[in-house]
């Protein structure tokens, strides 16, 4: 529970909307319901107002409450942010760092970083979270992250995004796949008939997958679907089933081989992303310092030489 007294106030009266219901808002914020039920009827009579209608199954907001609540949510954030600017510490001695990432970096960008990063400053504690691409924005507006991997064509004009690299997806197979050893790029009828591994449609890149059929009114031969890459990555290593993966995956798993389509999927660009608005840490500028340092001239340089070149 936080110390300062507004930021208690303010999660008594967030809880309670998410969950519309007293007894849950509760057993969430680790208090009895009588207990949150009393802190709520307090804040409404220090407001002259009350929040919450109870008349209905659910207890819902009243106009006086959405609108007290717009404005607290966004005093609530700030705060937090307040605190973390207070607690930061300048020499990188110690401090935490958030960092998100949705789930095809991990194969190969993210483990990289941190390890350097660890190295330089092995008192700061950093929290890794793999979530999808929504899910990632969602948390830097709400301050749950300092920093993640993501894409350029963010949805909200908060989000800053700091361009890295390009990306492509490609197809790709074990050694002992057919189409392994084909010299010339696949058709989309070709690839149409190949037996395919994908990821779920939680993944982003599941979704360029299917425009890409869409688009060229053909369906995909999918064989199985997965939520996990690790797994999707072994099976096509076996050889008898491709899948569609970011061709950046090379740089970690150089044992597969990575088919290049006619027409190719479009290009997207990988980038560092962050919220405008939330407070910077100094642990956040050295992470994103480093990301810049190791894909200019250190070991994922190649990230971008292989990109450029191939343009």
């Amino acid at each position: 529970m936080h110390r300062n007294p507004l930021l208690r106030n303010i999660s008594y009266l967030l809880a309670v909307d998410e969950h519309r219901n007293f007894t849950r808002a509760a057993d969430a914020l680790c208090l009895s319901q009588s207990a949150l039920s009393q802190k709520v009827r307090q804040l409404e009579d220090e407001l002259g107002a009350q929040l919450f209608d109870r008349g209905g199954r659910s207890v819902r907001l009243t106009d006086f409450g959405a609108i007290y609540l717009e404005y607290a949510r966004r005093a609530y954030y700030d705060l937090l942010t307040a605190q973390r600017a207070v607690q930061d510490v300048q020499d990188l001695s110690r401090g935490q760092l958030r960092l998100a990432f949705t789930p095809t970096f991990t194969e190969y960008l993210v483990a990289p970083v941190v390890e350097h990063f660890h190295e330089r400053h092995p008192g700061i504690v950093i929290e890794m979270t793999e979530m999808s691409l929504d899910a990632v924005e969602t948390a830097l507006l709400e301050d749950q992250v300092d920093l993640a991997f993501g894409f350029t064509d963010v949805r909200s004009d908060e989000i800053e995004a700091e361009p890295l690299f390009s990306e492509q997806l490609m197809l790709v197979v074990g050694n002992s796949h057919p189409l392994a050893k084909q010299l010339v790029p696949v058709t989309p009828e070709e690839f149409a008939k190949t037996p395919l591994a994908l990821l779920s449609t939680s993944f982003v890149s599941r979704f360029y997958v299917d425009s890409y059929f869409l688009s060229r009114d053909l369906q995909p031969t999918v064989a199985l679907q997965a939520n996990s890459i690790s797994a999707v990555l072994k099976i096509v290593s076996r050889g008898k089933i491709a899948t569609i993966l970011p061709g950046s995956i090379e740089f970690e798993h150089r044992n597969l081989q990575y088919v290049p389509l006619n027409p190719a999927f479009p290009e997207r660009t990988v980038a560092l992303l962050r919220c405008k608005r939330a407070y910077r840490s100094v642990a956040s500028a050295a992470f994103a310092a480093l990301v810049r340092e190791l894909l200019g001239d250190g070991c994922l340089s190649s990230l971008r030489t292989s990109m450029k070149g191939a343009a």
